[in-house]
């Protein structure tokens, strides 16, 4: 068994990262916030909770934060018909799949969400399993996601990868020992992705997809 290709799904396998900027924005203004919208896509990629402190402040009113986070999930909803996966993100996990790595999701989207993800990828034949938000105590940039992905997989972080957009992302990847790829498809610079972490970097998953063989997922040393 090659090891686990654990994957990120909102900007990394979806492209949703600008949705959930419209959604936030609007739920913030709604609860009477003016958010500007560069610094809510900086934060894609937290659990509500984390992302609303780190937008609002910890001096916020904290009885606002649930009213906020049900407001961003029924704006968020409205996309869930017509959720668009990005070129060959199937294609990459059946790939990956076919030269025996298991295939493991770990995203801080669960319930109806994370299966309307799961529909627009449409590759549910070759994922392994998954680690949403309601299966760790803290999401990422925590490890705990990325550990438990692995745990789901069977592997060490050793024999793990973490594709993922954000730099939540490879911070996660990085304290959990295992490899990390970024993808420039979230909208996140090179340059913040790689001081986060990332040991290798992409355009999007179809440029990871041609280039896997000479990628952490493509044949190690003899």
């Amino acid at each position: 068994m090659a090891g686990a290709a654990i994957f990120d799904v909102d900007g990394t396998l979806t492209d949703t990262n600008h949705l959930h900027v419209v959604a936030w924005w609007e739920a913030f203004r709604q609860a009477g916030h003016t958010v500007p919208m560069p610094d809510i896509h900086r934060a894609v990629g937290l659990g509500s909770g984390d992302l609303i402190e780190r937008l609002l402040g910890a001096d916020r009113d904290p009885g606002q934060d649930e009213a906020i986070s049900s407001a961003h999930t029924v704006l968020y909803g409205t996309y869930f018909d017509r959720i668009p996966a990005f070129r060959r993100a199937g294609d990459l996990l059946r790939t990956l799949a076919g030269r025996d790595w298991q295939v493991v999701l770990a995203t801080s989207a669960s319930g109806a969400e994370l299966a309307a993800l799961r529909r627009a990828v449409d590759a549910d034949e070759v994922i392994r399993a998954t680690a949403s938000s309601d299966d760790v105590d803290r999401g990422k940039p925590s490890a705990e996601p990325v550990e438990l992905a692995c745990r789901l997989a069977g592997v060490t972080p050793e024999r793990a990868v973490f594709v993922g957009d954000t730099v939540w992302d490879m911070e996660a990847a990085t304290r959990a020992g295992v490899g990390a790829v970024a993808l420039l498809s979230g909208g996140i610079p090179r340059a913040d992705l790689e001081r986060a972490g990332a040991d290798a970097v992409y355009r999007d998953v179809a440029d990871l997809l041609d280039h896997l063989d000479d990628s952490p997922f493509g044949p190690g040393p003899d």
